[in-house]
């Protein structure tokens, strides 16, 4: 377990609260130790991108996230419950990545109070310092270092064949766009290879991502001889990875990018705002009565997604849960029960956290001392590959 004493050598008043918080008898035993987490996880072993169960010794998982957009149960859902599964199983390290927040235009205020709060909400959905490495991207430096050396070994026809920028600049043009939008997938590879990961959790928006990492890690082990890890996607199991679609557009991902927030339940939301979104989801026009709320993803998108949405929170397959309704009033009664039993909890313990700074600000301090270890390490490697003088 790792020292989770202040500077003043007391145990951290954070250390105390997220003990309080963890689930019964958490209280008693300092941070690090249990395996209290929110919500449930359906069982299953994590995959790695070849479908084989991963062994042996103790991997890395990386992943970040932006500070900016609202964090949404869609992200709750399909990634952070995973991260905090994670944490008990690999060498888990998490950043909020604001310097990937610099790509649009932005307040730079609204930036650092965003980058806090991500980070306390992290915590708050169950991220323990004392079982993974938390920190901001921006206080470890290597981060950007890393990114301009991969930039040299990086093309500009890969870069410009990434969808995302394609997507992100359509609006106002590629002429407008800024340069950082382009060159951000290298500064994601640099995120992942900085830390040597074996896994990598993606959304299917974030493949074509990592298989550029891998891309750049494989050449620049060719040309310079071996570097880098060349890291796997993270694959939940089978019906594992829920995949929450927007409550007014259901063909379409809950994101934070929606043109409209009605669809989108934010984890910041009050609860009877969640519960009107919940009761007026779509679902469609067919008569209530047997056979009328069933599992059927095409012919019926919206009652699947909230079916999904509760197996997803209370466990069970969305097809057999389905068999127990024969009215969609009683279908988003119980999944806007089953929300707020997972999203009043978590906001009670991102207020009890946010009511000590300090302590956060400590947490990100300790976590970015750790994460500069490993980024200087295989930074040095990168650096005495490619014949850079040392410093």
């Amino acid at each position: 377990m790792r020292d989770t004493r202040g500077p003043s050598g007391r145990v951290s008043e954070i250390t105390v609260v997220l003990c309080q918080l963890f689930g019964p008898g958490a209280s008693c035993r300092p941070l690090g130790t249990g395996n209290a987490r929110p919500g449930p996880l359906r069982p299953g072993t994590l995959l790695g991108v070849n479908g084989e169960p991963h062994a042996g010794e103790t991997k890395v998982v990386l992943s970040g996230i932006q500070p900016t957009g609202a964090v949404h149960l869609g992200n709750y859902l399909g990634a952070l419950r995973w991260w905090v599964d994670f944490q008990d199983r690999y060498d888990a390290f998490y950043c909020v990545v604001d310097l990937h927040a610099l790509t649009v235009p932005g307040d730079p205020a609204e930036l650092s109070q965003a980058t806090f709060n991500m980070a306390t909400l992290l915590m708050a959905a169950g991220l323990d310092p004392g079982r993974c490495t938390l920190f901001v991207q921006s206080h470890v430096h290597e981060h950007a270092e890393l990114a301009w050396l991969l930039e040299c070994t990086a093309t500009m026809g890969e870069l410009s064949r990434m969808t995302q920028f394609k997507d992100k600049s359509g609006k106002d043009g590629e002429e407008s766009a800024r340069l950082g939008l382009f060159a951000y997938p290298v500064l994601m590879a640099a995120d992942i290879l900085l830390y040597q990961a074996d896994l990598v959790p993606v959304g299917d928006d974030q493949r074509q991502h990592l298989e550029l990492t891998r891309d750049l890690a494989q050449r620049w082990n060719s040309r310079y001889g071996t570097t880098f890890k060349v890291p796997d996607a993270a694959i939940p199991p089978p019906g594992g990875g829920a995949r929450i679609m927007d409550l007014q557009d259901p063909v379409h991902k809950m994101s934070k990018s929606a043109a409209s927030g009605a669809g989108l339940i934010s984890l910041f939301d009050d609860p009877k705002l969640i519960e009107r979104k919940v009761k007026r989801a779509v679902t469609d026009l067919d008569p209530p009565g047997p056979g009328a709320v069933r599992w059927d993803p095409e012919a019926k998108p919206g009652v699947s997604n909230l079916l999904e949405l509760l197996a997803a929170l209370r466990g069970g397959r969305p097809a057999e849960i389905a068999a127990g309704y024969e009215s969609y009033g009683r279908l988003k009664s119980d999944a806007t029960d089953a929300v707020l039993e997972m999203v009043v909890p978590l906001q009670e313990r991102y207020r009890a956290l946010a009511r000590d700074p300090a302590a956060i600000r400590s947490v990100l301090a300790q976590g970015a001392a750790r994460a500069g270890e490993v980024a200087a390490k295989t930074m040095g490697a990168a650096r005495s590959a490619l014949g850079l003088l040392p410093r």
